[in-house]
């Protein structure tokens, strides 16, 4: 049965993905083309076509920017389309060299290569050897959700900085200047040294910041491909006034004939290391990029996107490309809107667009020999400014502020430490941040408040009745080693708070979700210097997953078997019972 629902006019076509069993969940291309429909066809060529035109002065750009040679940028945006296009569970995403990879790969190529084009490359197509390996091997085991861990505020941060770094490493391709990037602040350093020196070319800067004005302004109009408009001009008026003769303005060339061939890039040892932090600092912000992207068309199209096979298709798209003499590549959040508005319906549109790159370096390699360098590196500044995001910080600085200070610190390490240590600070940070929770807590004393059904914290209540003899503590998160010692810290507290003297402690046990060693040991001791003081331990409302825990962690061997209750208020109806209190809840 074809589950395909009807076409939105104004949208892309809605539908579910049905449920692969065996190897073809693995190739959601095969399912797609099963439910093809011919109607699309026409619409996946003209898109095709289209994103042809745009994929490649992108490659190139994107190449350079990220310390390789311009075809190579080619090659990275045809192996990568034919390869998603298969194993990628997205229908409308374009992958291929992207801005936001640019600054890491340019971190680790550039120290590394020593300006040798082929060592270079080399360099570049193992880091997606790397990145490609571990986003499958992370697919597999089903580990698609690591990038919740990066908060919006951390992916804020990093992509603010990411921004930042491509566009100061581009800024001297403005000007004419040959830069040897060293880091953002040393690079601004040296261009306005160059500049001072007078080594600017102000005619390759009327071109480069002719192109960018023309790619900004022609932004608002969705339908039109600005970039493929102001490149196209940018050539014809470099080509017909021959301003690499008569003005030394530096142009693209002519290109290799020729399509990529098979060629492992073999490492020296030394190169190691690097090579690996780079590839798993690609393989996540590729990820996360291209997670939040297929959501984001996934929630448009009403379909739903599987966030393990995305990494395995994202995964066997850079290992492709890095065996085929490419480069690390992600989602591109400039080319997927240009595949939209032309129409696209499938993944066959990527096809098309890199048979058309593959074609165009067959037949006509000549084609762009006039690009201007410094056009170039407009398209990749134009990238690089639509990566800002300030909108939505102001709106976090007003609401919660020290989130938006930890987005700062993200940004701030990006642009001052580098690409790889500032990603590598961005993990770690939000790491932090998921654990600051369960390691710090809210926790609260419950107490009955009249004309409130159940119990409540009495910070929140200070009227609230307290059951004399008794202590309900409330801990708001999972028992573990960071938070074990704080869990019996305020247990304590609480028994000395209490305006009466305490023969019985529950512990409200709802919010708990799970113990580890260090908290199963520490509740035996808590049990024990209770027992001490005559103090009973109980708990109320505690999972079942949980008591399993304690059963397997010997926790039950010293506590009992009889200490739990369903409910906080059976727990109370059965200390007034047992000690004969006189209180009415």
């Amino acid at each position: 049965m074809n589950d395909i629902q009807p076409d939105d006019p104004a949208g892309p076509p809605r539908h579910r993905t049905p449920a692969a069993h065996g190897w073809q969940r693995w190739l959601p291309g095969i399912g797609m083309l099963r439910e093809y429909q011919p109607g699309w066809l026409p619409k996946d060529l003209v898109a095709g076509l289209v994103l042809t035109a745009m994929l490649v002065p992108v490659g190139i750009a994107y190449a350079q920017a990220s310390g390789v040679p311009g075809i190579y940028g080619l090659y990275a945006t045809i192996v990568p389309l034919l390869a998603y296009a298969l194993f990628g569970p997205s229908r409308i995403l374009v992958l291929g060299p992207d801005s936001a990879l640019a600054a890491i790969i340019l971190a680790v190529v550039l120290p590394l290569s020593g300006g040798d084009p082929l060592r270079a490359i080399t360099l570049a197509s193992a880091m997606a050897l790397v990145s490609g390996l571990v986003c499958i091997g992370a697919g597999l085991l089903r580990l698609g959700f690591i990038t919740e861990l990066l908060s919006k505020p951390i992916r804020y941060g990093y992509m603010n900085g990411i921004a930042l770094t491509v566009l100061i490493s581009q800024t001297p391709k403005l000007f004419g200047i040959s830069v040897d990037s060293t880091g953002p602040l040393r690079d601004i350093m040296t261009l306005g040294q160059a500049l001072l020196d007078g080594q600017a070319n102000w005619v390759a800067f009327a071109v480069g910041a002719g192109t960018l004005a023309l790619i900004l302004l022609l932004k608002r109009f969705e339908r039109l491909p600005g970039m493929l408009i102001a490149v196209v001009a940018a050539t014809l008026v470099a080509g017909s006034l021959d301003l690499a003769a008569s003005h030394g303005v530096k142009v693209l060339g002519a290109l290799p004939q020729g399509l990529p061939g098979f060629a492992f890039p073999w490492l020296q040892a030394s190169d190691l290391v690097t090579v690996l932090v780079g590839g798993c600092a690609v393989a996540l912000v590729s990820f996360a990029d291209t997670s939040v992207l297929s959501r984001a068309y996934a929630a448009r199209s009403r379909s739903q996107v599987d966030p393990n096979q995305e990494m395995v298709g994202l995964g066997v798209a850079n290992l492709a490309t890095g065996l085929f003499q490419g480069f690390p590549i992600s989602s591109s959040s400039s080319r997927t809107p240009v595949a939209e508005a032309a129409g696209s319906r499938t993944q066959l549109t990527g096809v098309f667009g890199a048979l058309g790159v593959a074609l165009l370096l067959l037949l006509a390699p000549n084609l762009l020999e006039h690009l201007p360098n410094s056009a170039l590196g407009a398209v990749v500044i134009a990238a690089a400014i639509g990566l800002f995001e300030f909108k939505d910080l102001k709106r976090i600085y007003r609401i919660q502020r020290w989130e938006f200070w930890l987005s700062m610190t993200c940004f701030i390490g990006v642009a001052v430490l580098g690409a790889v240590p500032g990603i590598g600070l961005a993990v770690v940070v939000a790491v932090i941040e998921f654990l600051w929770d369960g390691w710090r807590p809210h926790y609260a004393v419950l107490g009955r408040v009249d004309g409130i059904r159940g119990y409540h914290d009495i910070s929140r209540y200070p009227h609230a009745r307290l059951v004399p003899g008794l202590v309900l503590f409330r801990w708001d998160a999972p028992l573990f080693f960071a938070n074990a010692e704080l869990f019996q810290n305020c247990i304590h507290e609480a028994l000395a708070q209490s305006p009466t003297p305490v023969r019985r402690v529950v512990i409200a046990a709802e919010p708990v979700t799970s113990v580890d060693v260090t908290s199963a040991d520490m509740l035996i001791e808590l049990d024990h210097s209770l027992r001490a003081a005559n103090i009973e331990l109980r708990f109320a409302e505690m999972k079942d997953p949980v008591k399993d825990k304690l059963l397997r962690l010997e926790v039950l061997e010293h506590l009992g078997n009889d200490i739990f209750h369903p409910t906080i208020g059976t727990a109370v109806d059965a200390y007034l019972e047992e000690h004969s209190v006189d209180w009415t809840p």
